[in-house]
């Protein structure tokens, strides 16, 4: 028998794509949460524990949630909670607070940081972060923000964004889908102007690992009426042992379903820059076109230390178009949008 030799790319495409009519095992924590196409739960349960590490081992690590909520107004605000550990062992807390024109940077020591996983709580300062509402208390370096949000139910994909490479232990930074979208309720008050979230959408992920990606575009969005329309779709240079590739991962929440476009599932990168990307898989097209921006600094981890400069764009205008072949399933337009690009060369 003759055997055909592969290339690098087929070779990952054999190993990791997953059949068009099959889904990843779903995780045990999505067990209790709200689905597209299942019946609500009991408000505010989410086993956002499946993706805690904890805070315990050696560096380089570093854990982060992204907290994003924004109401019919198009007020937005994000909160990343996280902690971090350098190749010293050296272990930090930090709180980034991002608003549409201005970007916190709070930094805590780690007697300062306390972290529970059942039930999951992350308490920073005097500002806590659970499975049901955020409760913040900050006056400190320029920024005072104080209040609640309240949170409902959770809508979680079936699977693991990340597909068969969650299992790699090895990956430089994994991602994590916590809630696609979930309603708000409650109000902030950030230096001195309030920001009323009733009514208003959230949205929340994780990212865990050593470092950001070298390069990596990543956006996402929050759209539609009561269904709660999301996406979020993410593309990043992949180092491996020897080599390395650039793949992408992507989650459309839109008409009460969910369609995932992944590398593990043959999706394939026909462009990808400042001003947006192109993801192919089968008969799927999207398109993510930059329109505007208004960037942010933040910073990110090289190695567990939160050293690395990058820039977020919370309310970029950026234009989405998904197709079936020829049929255009929606065009929108997203004023809110969230939008990273950054390239460490």
């Amino acid at each position: 028998m003759k055997h055909q030799k592969l290339s690098k790319k087929s070779l990952l495409t054999s190993l990791f794509t997953v059949p068009q009519g099959l889904s990843c095992l779903p995780d045990p924590w999505t067990s209790h949460i709200k689905s597209p196409d299942s019946g609500n739960t009991e408000p505010g349960v989410m086993m956002i524990m499946g993706f805690f590490l904890g805070t315990k081992g050696t560096g380089p690590y570093f854990e982060g949630w992204y907290f994003k909520h924004q109401n019919t107004q198009g007020q937005t605000l994000a909160l990343i909670p996280a902690f971090h550990i350098d190749r010293e062992g050296r272990r930090t807390a930090s709180l980034q607070v991002i608003s549409k024109n201005q970007a916190w940077w709070l930094e805590y020591p780690e007697a300062q940081l306390h972290i529970s996983r059942r039930p999951f709580q992350v308490q920073i300062g005097q500002s806590r972060f659970d499975e049901q509402r955020i409760d913040l208390h900050i006056q400190q370096d320029g920024l005072s923000l104080q209040g609640t949000l309240r949170y409902g139910p959770f809508t979680a994909l079936r699977s693991d964004i990340m597909g068969p490479f969650r299992f790699f232990a090895g990956m430089q930074c994994s991602h994590g889908v916590v809630s696609m979208g979930h309603p708000l309720k409650g109000a902030l008050e950030l230096n001195g102007e309030r920001l009323d979230f009733s009514g208003g959408t959230g949205y929340i992920e994780t990212d865990r690992g050593r470092s950001f990606p070298s390069r990596y575009l990543w956006t996402q969005c929050l759209f539609g009426g009561p269904e709660r329309d999301s996406l979020m779709l993410a593309t990043a240079t992949i180092p491996l042992p020897v080599g390395g590739f650039t793949g992408c991962i992507c989650s459309i929440f839109y008409g009460g379903r969910e369609y995932r476009l992944a590398t593990y599932r043959g999706a394939r990168i026909e462009a990808w820059s400042s001003s947006g990307a192109v993801i192919r898989q089968g008969n799927y097209r999207l398109e993510a076109e930059l329109l505007s921006e208004r960037r942010q600094p933040l910073r990110a981890p090289v190695e567990g230390r939160m050293e690395r400069t990058i820039h977020e764009s919370l309310c970029a205008e950026v234009r989405y178009r998904f197709w079936h072949g020829d049929r255009l399933l929606f065009q929108h337009t997203d004023p809110n949008a969230s939008f990273e690009y950054s390239s460490a060369n």
